[in-house]
């Protein structure tokens, strides 16, 4: 919507905030850094909004729990809006001014009255009205965002309806108010500013931009394919279809991370050639036909990472690489030189092995978002925050301040999107009652190869959380192993009764892979403009042991 895929604030600005809007995201366990900054802003005096399927730790900071059915955000986020129009709470100066597809926008919500969107969201009608009024009223006001918006068959839907409010109100381009996607990992942000992209070049460059891609192919000193690639949903089905035939794996573990993941292996192990460069033997390592041992970029190696405030900070090594383990760039360079190919080109020492601080200087080249970031300002200032275009320039805590321009600094007006509900793709049933959805435990981390070697007084997330009405109807009881299936297959695991979780809704994580395969049962349908799957949403059944299987 904007042109940039960033948050548009930085960390400090969330201590200032007057309204939080945080929806769909458990920070204080998924993002527990951000999370003390907002809580400074809580101490601050901020009011928060949280809005998730369950009672979360988060959202017991919150001032207002709206506990939202799984799948009706765009309904949500609609009623909100239509609420801020009848309300008289627009910024009617800035929609003129700066956005367009206003009146198109307005009718399309319409429909959404309190009283529809409380009977298809669940969540009750007052608590809607006060959410509206509250975050539209505000001097400074932000909407968070995570998982809980984007694993879903229409995550970009989802986000869209979320950057409608901010148009409608103005909050975004300016200190204090904006739009944040929190980063789930550390330097996700940081690979898509690089351009691990399908469609990107560094600095979110399109490589079908002949203008865009001549400066890369000048300095590389070759054609570049001008043809987007397969992001990763996409790949998994070519390698079906038998397209795409060898796959190089850098730091991912889809073997576990995959919705329906038996699906997912059948296709990775039938691949001609696997190669898998990691710091563990994750169960995608122990598929490939060759396998190189990385060093952990943070503590092992010199770089760079990205926060999600778009804070570019210098990494050193703590310690060195152990055994044979190489950087990833020296396996990649030494890998291009075997196949005949020198990547390296000026960015090298003497004998050819890559300098990173060349490496990065080259980028600042090609990324006018980088330009201005030196090693040594990045050193001394401790980290940037992009855009940053020269030398001389101080780095940009917000974005989108262009909006308030008179000229609009030479872009064209943000664009009203038009989104209607759909809600999940898989409909609860008969045979399939109850909703699953999947996230986070706080002492835990994705598919558990990095925080599963260690114990920790405070982990959970092997158990099915189930509301204690559904686990008293099902004759169970907390602790109890049961068999969960979904349409796509079947688990045991041990259940939690939680009270905090709504009824027909259950949760787990994904950390525990080798105790429970949860990614058995998610769900595989995905959002055609992101290409993420719809984690957050699968229909379950649950069966006491011994009991015959529908």
């Amino acid at each position: 919507m904007f042109g940039a895929g960033g948050g548009t604030v930085s960390y400090r600005e969330i201590e200032e905030v007057d309204v939080v809007l945080l929806w769909g995201s458990n920070a204080r366990e998924a993002h527990p850094i951000f999370f003390h900054h907002l809580m400074k802003g809580l101490d601050n005096g901020a009011t928060m909004y949280c809005v998730d399927p369950r009672r979360t730790s988060s959202s017991k900071f919150a001032d207002v729990w709206l506990g939202i059915d799984v799948g009706t955000d765009v309904a949500l986020a609609n009623g909100v809006a239509r609420e801020i129009i009848h309300a008289g709470l627009v910024n009617q100066a800035f929609i003129d001014h700066s956005t367009t597809g206003y009146d198109e926008f307005k009718a399309s919500v319409e429909p959404y009255t309190l009283e529809r969107t409380a009977e298809i969201t669940g969540v009750p009608a007052d608590a809607i009205r006060e959410m509206a009024h509250v975050y539209a009223a505000a001097d400074k006001a932000q909407i968070l965002w995570t998982l809980g918006i984007t694993e879903h068959h229409h995550a970009v839907d989802n986000v869209l309806a979320l950057c409608n409010l901010a148009l409608l109100t103005g909050h975004v381009g300016h200190w204090g108010s904006g739009l944040v996607p929190l980063r789930g990992q550390n330097n996700v942000q940081g690979g898509g500013d690089m351009g691990a992209l399908p469609n990107k070049l560094p600095g979110f460059q399109d490589i079908d931009d002949d203008e865009d891609r001549g400066k890369f192919e000048a300095v590389y000193g070759t054609a570049l394919n001008p043809t987007p690639g397969l992001h990763l949903t996409l790949m998994f089905e070519a390698m079906g279809r038998g397209e795409l035939t060898a796959a190089y794996v850098l730091g991912e573990n889809p073997a576990d991370s995959e919705a329906d993941i038996q699906h997912a292996r059948k296709l990775l192990a039938g691949l001609d050639t696997l190669i898998v460069q990691d710091i563990f033997m994750t169960r995608t390592a122990e598929l490939a036909d060759v396998v190189f041992p990385a060093s952990v970029a943070w503590a092992e190696s010199d770089g760079t990472v990205t926060s999600s405030e778009r804070r570019v900070q210098l990494t050193r090594p703590a310690v060195a690489p152990p055994g044979e383990a190489r950087h990833d760039v020296d396996i990649l360079a030494e890998l291009a030189r075997r196949m005949g190919v020198d990547i390296v080109g000026d960015c090298g020492d003497e004998g050819g092995v890559p300098v990173p601080e060349k490496l990065w200087d080259e980028l600042r080249s090609l990324s006018p978002l980088h330009a201005g970031m030196s090693y040594a300002r990045l050193e001394s200032e401790g980290g940037l925050q992009w855009p940053c275009p020269d030398l001389d320039h101080p780095g940009s805590p917000f974005l989108h301040g262009w909006l308030w321009e008179d000229d609009l600094g030479g872009h064209g007006p943000a664009p009203f999107s038009v989104v209607e509900h759909i809600g999940p793709a898989e409909a609860l049933t008969e045979q399939f009652p109850l909703r699953l959805t999947t996230g986070r435990s706080l002492d835990s981390y994705n598919t558990g190869v990095q925080s599963n070697g260690y114990t920790s007084p405070i982990r959970y997330g092997e158990a099915l959380d189930i509301n204690p009405a559904d686990a008293s109807a099902l004759g169970i009881v907390d602790g109890e192993r049961v068999r969960v299936s979904s349409p796509r297959g079947t688990v045991e695991m041990a259940v939690r009764l939680q009270p905090d979780i709504p009824v027909g809704l259950t949760f787990t994580t994904f950390h525990f892979p080798d105790l429970v395969d949860i990614n058995l049962l998610t769900n595989d349908a995905w959002d055609r403009k992101s290409g993420t799957s719809e984690f957050k949403a699968a229909s379950i059944r649950i069966d006491k042991l011994g009991a015959a299987a529908n």
